[in-house]
Order: structure tokens, then C-alpha cells, then sequence
């Protein structure tokens, strides 16, 4: 778009006022940008004079206005030779922004627009005695030099040092400046190129929504033609900036403004839609096509076909692929990739591979995409073997399979328990150039760990380390929860604090795990300890975690700890469950007396189960008797 001229104006646009003479001069002073629009203050109240007086006075001034116009346009006609300071120093306290104004609307020697620029910015390094100029004379000097293509880039420049100081919700002020500047301007050249250099500088300066407001206030003034570029220039960057402006509702009004409509700008905005979710809003972008002359490409199809299959409308996809071929737009890889993996994702496998068949037979050459997508499918729904036997098709054709890939496949070949050729396959990736990532690791180090192989799990994690690569707390959990079923609670112990030292919280079943590893070795006391430490690291533990506490204490006959723990669960409010009066139940019949029935009498009316309770205290009572 426009090339962004600095500006030389920078903060000399205006200067201390101050009359203190060498320091207060070279000190730059900003003053607030609402003092430019103050109108000059009004000469005193003059005595009446006769009308003939008053004429004379005005031909006077005007006379002397006159002069100042030609005694500058002298001086800048003959600055390449004479200083612009030397020739205006006598006439400069004089100089005031309206005469900066005529100069630019009346050019009585028609200087060229580059030597007024010059100046313009020379006034802004000279105030005072320059007055200094006003939003008016800005955007006079900015209409006056959008009139000249070759001057558009200044013009451009202008708006957006004043866009700089007025910042957000500006545009009705610099509009209203602007329409002032073209009453008072005698230029013939239609002025819709300022406002192409306003709209432009808007969306530069990032201030999109005045970049808009200043489009629907041309588009309001049906004198003055809509500057179709800066609007494409804007709905670019509307497109591009992840902003809440209503990219749509603006296309269609550009478009209402004579915008040229491509499909290309309709696929987009679908495009977008459709990564928000939003399948709803890209269906009325795509039947806008044609309402404009135009006609959907295989491009418009394939992006709200692909945007119904990721939110699950399935069938509307496949209608979308009818009408498609009904309007002999020929379906291509793209379409067909998406239906497979909409398909394989709802677990439709058997369709998704006749759907890959059809493709094949209609001459379409799968890319590694569609083989990614249907791989995948197959590994997550068990038909390893069908994937294997389409992953060594792809490589048969030239595929170079990428990381997902390899992923999907050691995620099936791990969850069908082939650890040997999960393995295999991530040093065949390592062999071909790929890096394991922490998916791949994390998911051998979870599957060897629910085969039972807790040593090659960990290592996988040595490994991992060793290739840089950070254990998260899927890796983590995984490997706690081998280790205690493995029964090396300890480990399983060393590995939950490696966990808490790498910044990860473990969740209850993680901390369950674990203190059930102890409580099962009889260290009931580390699990009251583990309790202690999650419920300081902001965790409310639930009933599970209390049952198995309660199972713990039971196992090594500590009834009355038992009674206690159950007492405690009712003053925390963790409401005692079947698995809980179970446990106590079964505690008090392998380890209980006969004083353990008034306990039996309270807890009756809680166990839901009465046929088992019943037999459990008739169990309890034969033991007690045969003792």
C-alpha cells in the first residue's frame, strides 16, 4: 500500500511559549492537541466608524495578506539559493495558519507541491515566532498533496503523525476537518484520495475501528466516491488481526460500495469462520457467492466441507459433496481427506475406507494427509493390522510419513500391547531423520507401563531426558502408577516429589495410587502423611481417598483408628460410601469382639446393602463364639 513517509515534525510541531531567551528556546514543549482547534481570539471591540472606514480597513488587511502570500511564495521560490530563515525573518512573527491555508488553496506562483511540503515542515521547526499550525491547516496540506499521486505517500504520512497525537475515536473531528479544507479548496481533482490517505494511515496506526467509522463517513457524503483500495487495504488487515470487528458485515458493505467481489476474499472469510467453529456464519458466506455473479470454487466447497466435518455434521458434508459434483465442481484430494477423517473420528472406519478406495479408483493420488488421517482412524479403533498394511502403501508410493504419523501408529501399536513394534517404529522415525517429540515418549513410557515392563518405561524417560526433552505430567502419572503396580512404592514415592519439584500438581487418583501402595505395605502412617501434604497442596480429598486409608487401617486390625477416621470423614463432610462400611464391615469380622456390635448397631441404618450386613455380623458372631 502507501510507502509511510516519517513526518519531520515530531514533537518541534509546537514550542514553549516561555520568554526566557537560549535555555527555554532549544526546550520542546508539547502542548495538549485540543489548544490547535481554539479559533485565534477576537480583536477587541472596535469604536463604530463610518462604513467607508471598515472598507478601507478590509482592503487594507487584505491587501497585507496578499502581500504575505507573494513575499513567501518568493522566498520559497528562491530558497535554493537564499536561506528560507533570511528571506521570511522579518514577515515570520506575522505568518498565521490561515495564510499557510491560503498559500496551499491559492499557490499564486504554483510552486510545486514538494517545495510548499518543504515549507510546511520549516514552520514546524520555527514556532515560535511561528503561531504553529491547526488540525485545518493539516488537513489542508494533506488534501492539497493527495491531489499529486506522486505526493500520496506524504499525505499519508501526515495523517499519521495527527492520528498519533489524537489517537482513538478521532475520525469524526479529522473528517469534519477535512470537509472544511474542501469548501475552502479550488482544486478541481475529485478529493476521494485523502480519504483513501486517511483510512490507510487509520489502519496503520492500528485504529481499525476509526479506519471503519472513516469509511462510513464518506460513504455517507454521496458526493464523494468510497476509495475502494484503502477499503481492500483495511478488510486485508481486518482479516489477518484476530480482532472482534465484523469482518462480514464490513465485506458486504465495501461490497454494497462497488468493491470488486473475488472468491478468493469469500474463501477466507470462510476459512475463518470455520476455525472459529463457527459453520453457520461460513454457510452464509458461501451461498453469497453466487448472489455476486460469482461461482464457488473447488477451494469454497472443500473449506466448509472440511469446517461441518470438524464440528461433526458429518452429513452435511457428504450433501455439500453432491452438490459439488452437481455443479461439476470435481471433488479433489482435499475433499476427500476431509470426509475420511470426519469419518474416522466418529469411529465410521469401514466407510472411511471405502471412501479411500473410491478416491483411488477415480484416479485421485492420496497425499500424506488423507494416509495420516486414515491411519489414524484405524490405530485409535483397533485395526492395526489395516494400518500397517496403508502405512507401508504410503511408503511404497514415496510418502515421506511425517511426525503425527508415527504417533498415530505407536498410540495403536502401544494400545493393542505390540510394545516390541512401537519400539521398533520410533528408531525407525530416529533412523529417518525425525525427532521423537514428548508425545512419543510419553506414550511408550504409558504403554510399556500397563504391560507391566516398568524398567523399559523408565528407560524411555532416561532416554527422554538424555534427548532433552521434558517429562509432563501424563509421563509422570504413567510412571507412578506403574511403579505401584509394580509395587515399588518407594520409587512410585521419589517419582510423585520429582513430579511436585517439576512444577506439575498431581491430581487425587495420582496421590491415591500411591498411598494405597503404603497402606497395602502396612505403612499406614506414610499415608496419613501423603493425606497431610495434598490436602496442604490445596487438594479436598474425596471418599475414595478416605476408603483407602480406611482399608489400610482395617488390614492391620486398627479398628478404633478406623472408627476414628470415619468420624472424621463425617465432620469434613465426605459422605461414607458402600465401599466404606464394606471395609469396616469386613475389618470388624476378621478383627473385631464382641464390643464391635454396638458399633455394627450404629452404622446399620447407613449400609444400603442390608442381606450383606446382616451376613457379615452373623459371620462376626460365629467367630466370636467358635473363639
Amino acid at each position: 500500500m502507501a510507502t509511510t513517509v516519517k513526518p519531520k515534525l515530531s514533537s518541534n510541531l509546537l514550542r514553549s511559549s516561555s520568554s526566557s531567551s537560549s535555555s527555554s528556546s532549544s526546550k520542546i514543549m508539547t502542548v495538549p492537541f485540543s489548544s490547535w482547534f481554539k479559533p485565534p481570539p477576537l480583536p477587541p471591540s472596535l469604536p463604530p466608524s463610518p462604513p467607508i472606514s471598515k472598507h478601507k480597513h478590509k482592503d487594507k488587511d487584505k491587501n497585507k495578506d496578499h502581500d504575505i502570500l507573494f513575499t513567501i511564495s518568493e522566498a520559497i521560490k528562491a530558497s535554493q539559493t537564499t536561506p528560507l530563515h533570511s528571506s521570511l525573518k522579518r514577515i515570520l512573527p506575522s505568518i498565521t495558519p490561515n495564510h499557510v491555508i491560503n498559500l496551499i488553496n491559492l499557490n499564486p506562483l504554483s510552486l510545486p507541491p514538494s517545495s510548499l511540503l518543504s515549507f510546511f515542515h520549516f514552520l514546524s521547526s520555527h514556532s515560535p515566532p511561528f503561531r504553529g499550525h491547526t488540525l485545518l491547516s493539516y488537513t489542508s496540506m494533506a488534501l492539497f498533496l493527495s491531489s499529486h499521486h506522486h505526493m500520496f505517500p506524504h499525505a499519508h504520512s501526515l495523517f499519521l503523525f495527527l492520528i498519533s497525537r489524537i489517537g482513538h475515536s478521532s475520525a469524526p473531528q479529522l473528517f469534519s476537518s477535512i470537509l472544511r479544507s474542501i469548501t475552502t479548496h479550488h482544486s478541481k481533482n475529485e478529493p476521494f484520495l485523502v480519504f483513501d490517505a486517511l483510512i490507510t494511515a487509520y489502519t496503520d496506526s492500528g485504529f481499525l475501528s476509526d479506519a471503519i467509522h472513516s469509511f462510513r463517513l464518506v460513504r455517507e457524503e454521496h458526493k464523494f466516491r468510497v476509495p475502494l483500495r484503502a477499503c481492500g487495504y483495511l478488510f486485508d488487515h481486518m482479516m489477518k488481526l484476530k480482532s472482534n470487528l465484523d469482518c462480514w458485515g464490513f465485506f458486504l458493505e465495501i461490497l454494497d460500495c462497488g468493491y470488486p467481489p473475488k472468491v478468493y476474499n469469500f474463501n477466507v472469510l470462510m476459512h475463518r469462520f470455520c476455525k472459529e467453529g463457527d459453520v453457520t456464519n461460513a454457510r452464509l458466506v458461501f451461498d453469497e457467492i453466487p448472489k455476486r455473479g460469482l461461482r464457488p470454487t473447488a477451494v469454497s466447497f472443500n473449506t466448509l466441507i472440511n469446517g461441518y466435518c470438524k464440528s461433526g455434521s458429518l452429513e452435511e458434508g457428504f450433501r455439500l459433496k453432491r452438490v459439488m459434483e452437481g455443479e461439476r465442481v470435481f471433488p479433489d484430494v482435499f475433499t476427500f481427506s476431509a470426509l475420511i477423517n470426519g469419518l474416522c473420528k466418529e469411529g465410521r472406519v469401514d466407510e472411511a475406507n471405502l471412501l479411500f478406495d473410491e478416491m483411488c479408483e477415480r484416479g485421485l493420488v492420496p497425499n500424506g494427509v488423507t494416509f495420516t488421517a486414515l491411519i489414524d482412524g484405524q490405530c485409535k479403533n483397533g485395526k492395526i493390522d489395516l494400518a500397517l498394511r496403508n502405512f507401508q502403501m504410503m511408503l511404497d508410493r514415496g510418502i515421506k510419513p511425517d511426525l503425527v504419523l508415527y504417533n498415530a501408529l505407536i498410540n495403536g501399536l502401544c494400545k493393542v500391547g505390540d510394545l516390541k513394534e512401537a519400539r521398533k517404529v520410533m528408531d525407525e522415525m530416529s533412523a529417518g531423520g525425525l525427532k521423537p517429540d514428548k508425545i512419543t515418549f510419553t506414550t511408550l513410557i504409558d504403554g510399556f507401563c500397563k504391560d507391566g515392563n516398568v524398567e523399559s518405561a523408565l528407560e524411555i524417560k532416561k532416554r527422554m531426558i538424555e534427548k532433552g526433552t521434558e517429562l509432563d505430567d501424563v509421563a509422570y502419572t504413567a510412571l507412578i502408577s506403574g511403579l505401584c503396580r509394580d509395587g515399588r512404592v518407594h520409587d512410585a514415592e521419589r517419582m510423585l516429589r520429582d513430579m511436585l519439584n517439576a512444577g506439575f500438581k498431581p491430581d487425587d487418583p495420582t496421590y491415591n495410587m500411591v498411598i494405597d501402595g503404603f497402606c497395602k505395605k502396612g505403612d499406614v502412617k506414610m499415608g496419613f502423611k501423603l493425606l497431610k501434604e495434598m490436602q496442604g497442596d490445596g487438594h479436598v480429598p474425596g471418599v475414595v481417598t478416605y476408603n483407602v486409608l480406611m482399608n489400610g487401617l482395617c488390614k492391620q486390625g486398627q479398628m478404633k483408628n478406623a472408627k476414628m477416621l470415619l468420624d472424621a470423614m463425617h465432620n469434613l463432610g465426605v459422605v461414607p460410601d458402600d465401599i466404606t462400611f464394606n471395609i469396616l464391615l469386613d475389618g470388624h469380622c476378621k478383627h473385631g469382639s464382641s464390643d464391635d456390635f454396638n458399633i455394627f448397631n450404629s452404622e446399620k441404618g447407613l449400609v444400603t446393602d442390608y442381606a450383606s450386613y446382616t451376613a457379615l455380623v452373623n459371620k462376626s458372631s460365629k467367630t466370636l463364639k467358635m473363639a
